[in-house]
């Protein structure tokens, strides 16, 4: 049986405990694709499966929701052979083995078609960064021309993606970091650098007294009411994302927790969620060099564990790429 190289998890661990192995090539049914992986990006919730938090997936699997690369089969025909596709969600690297491989097999559902000569390093970035940006702008917050936005954890490739996003939309962007260090590359994706010292809120108001139309929270809760107070009455803070792996709300009083009038959405897409009609333009706008696709690092399949530990001690300065190709 043909095999493929692939990081596989046995069970919750550290970095280390994911293992480069052979594993035999997954073999497509009806319905179903076999995608030549040629990169994927770097999740935080890939993270958060390999430490086992939540509850959901199983072991042993190859983690990573999300794949950029090629066609090989397609027993169904629903995708000719040879096209570019994205893959991502529909329980990739959870419940059904992901995109950590030379190969991938996922419901044609789970993939997006696109053509671009973009380079593997730059088209593994985008699929789930943009689904997620995009979704959180578009769905989440409805933020659009002459509004602003407040991105919490903006130096998160979600965080960049949006602020590129969100900007092209015609929209004032506000984003944050923790590190003084990184403001001023900040400063090339947005309108307001602010350095978060817990009381987000007060700066914003300093700049615009009535707090801004909309926010996305990629923090996590611990700073969420603190985003709530930074948004104007019948504004939308859109909860998207835990880089401090806090994503529950102890005791939860929404009239306390709330300020009067500011609403509160959460926002988790699939595949659906970037259709080739958002994608395919994103990536024109990027080979053109009219936007920016935030990568912070490209490592090959071997570096995984490496990609893993810079990932969980925050040194990734935008979207971790791994290609799979060996040199």
């Amino acid at each position: 049986m043909a095999r493929m190289r692939a990081a596989v998890l046995d069970a919750p661990g550290p970095p280390s405990a994911l293992s480069i192995r052979e594993v035999d090539l997954p073999i497509p049914k009806s319905g179903w694709v076999l995608i030549r992986v040629h990169a994927f990006g770097l999740n935080r919730s890939e993270l958060h499966f390999r430490r086992g938090m939540g509850s959901f997936g199983s072991f042993p699997r190859i983690p990573g929701i999300e794949a950029a690369g090629v066609v090989v089969e397609c027993p169904g025909g629903e995708i000719e052979i040879g096209t570019q596709v994205m893959a991502l969600m529909g329980g990739m690297g959870r419940t059904i083995d992901g995109g950590y491989a030379e190969f991938v097999c996922v419901p044609v559902s789970s993939a997006v078609v696109f053509v671009s000569s973009l380079g593997w390093d730059v088209l593994g970035a985008v699929p789930e960064m943009l689904q997620t940006a995009h979704g959180s702008l578009t769905v989440g917050t409805d933020v659009g021309a002459g509004q602003s936005l407040l991105i919490r954890g903006g130096t998160s490739s979600v965080g960049l993606a949006l602020a590129v996003l969100a900007r092209r939309a015609g929209a004032t962007v506000f984003t944050t970091t923790r590190n003084a260090a990184r403001s001023d590359f900040l400063g090339q994706f947005a309108d307001h650098v602010l350095i978060d010292d817990g009381a987000i809120a007060e700066q914003i108001r300093r700049v615009l007294p009535d707090g801004v139309d909309g926010a996305v929270e990629l923090v996590g809760t611990n700073t969420l009411p603190d985003t709530l107070r930074a948004v104007r009455p019948k504004g939308t803070v859109c909860f998207t994302g835990m880089l401090s792996d806090q994503w529950t709300i102890p005791d939860f009083y929404p009239m306390d927790y709330l300020p009067t009038g500011v609403r509160l959405t959460a926002y988790a897409g699939e595949a659906a969620n970037l259709p080739s009609t958002v994608l395919q333009p994103y990536l024109d706008d990027a080979a053109a060099g009219r936007t920016p696709v935030p990568i912070g690092r490209v490592y090959r399949l071997n570096e995984i564990a490496q990609a893993h530990q810079d990932m969980e001690d925050g040194n990734l300065l935008g979207k971790g790429v791994i290609l799979t190709e060996q040199v």
